[in-house]
């Protein structure tokens, strides 16, 4: 069974549940101009949508970062490394791309149900 979360006013789901998995996309609702900011934000977004799938941020096992501006990378690693759980860390791979809009930061995860 696939399980769909909707998303809000876009026509595509915040998360989809199947086979176990949780797969899901997060950005920051509030565009600010700072990447630390945005990332803490979509962060947080992560953590709402692993939580309304039934799953936490301990059971991630794949996460991709897309961002606008690798220079500014190590802000997106501090507010990383502010979050993520040490004792359960994901893979994670972070990728320089345009994105839309004032977005400086997508997040791109999948994670265990259980």
């Amino acid at each position: 069974m696939i399980q769909r979360f909707p998303g809000s006013g876009r026509p595509r789901s915040r998360s989809v549940v199947h086979g176990g998995l949780v797969f899901t996309v997060a950005t920051a609702p509030v565009k600010s101009p700072s990447l630390y900011d945005q990332t803490k934000q979509a962060l947080a977004f992560l953590d709402e949508s692993l939580a309304q799938a039934g799953s936490h941020k301990s059971r991630l096992l794949q996460v991709t970062v897309y961002i606008t501006d690798m220079a500014r990378k190590p802000d997106m690693n501090r507010a990383w490394e502010e979050w993520v759980d040490f004792d359960n860390p994901p893979q994670r791979a972070c990728i320089g791309a345009a994105l839309e809009g004032d977005d400086l930061v997508e997040i791109v995860a999948t994670a265990a149900t259980s």
